[in-house]
């Protein structure tokens, strides 16, 4: 649940899940005769899925991947270098275009300052494009978080349901 709120969050929509919630999952006050009756609790039933026709979603993959590989490196540094090596063949190809974006993901490795490439800034998105950092994914984390995506965007059901304690 807390990573469909996560996701909900990133997409802008986390808000009115919170509207539907506080109407569905309203307590009864014990001195009315609503408290004594035994019913069926509302049924709140959620479709949240995210428009594909946008970049977010793609923005969202992308954060999704570079957090997992962040965790990767932290959990073993050895990755870092792999990151690097890659980062050091680009730099060395002379691509002008990302070469900017390159040197300050050198200076992110070096110094391991993941929040700049995590953020929601559009310059933390312009170093997702262009980042080493998914080098140090193995095939099947990169394929979970992309099948959780696709997920996201066919449309993920939260239900809420529950019977009136008495």
């Amino acid at each position: 649940m807390g990573t469909y709120l996560k996701v909900m969050s990133a997409v802008g929509i986390v808000g009115d899940l919170a509207l539907l919630a506080d109407g569905v999952m309203q307590t009864v006050k014990s001195n009315t005769a609503a408290a004594g009756a035994s019913r069926d609790a509302p049924l709140a039933r959620i479709i949240v899925s995210a428009d594909a026709s946008r970049h977010r979603i793609q923005d969202l993959q992308s954060l999704a991947l570079h957090e997992a590989a962040v965790r990767r490196v932290r959990a073993d540094p050895a990755l870092l270098h792999q990151a690097q090596a890659v980062l050091q063949k680009w730099l060395d190809a002379g691509d002008q275009r990302s070469a900017s974006l390159w040197l300050e993901w050198k200076d992110i490795l070096e110094n391991r300052k993941w929040r700049k490439a995590l953020g929601r800034t559009h310059r933390a998105q312009e170093l997702r494009q262009a980042s080493p950092m998914t080098a140090v994914l193995p095939p099947e984390v990169r394929k979970r978080v992309l099948q959780e995506v696709r997920e996201l965007k066919e449309g993920v059901v939260l239900e809420i349901a529950g019977r009136a304690s008495q």
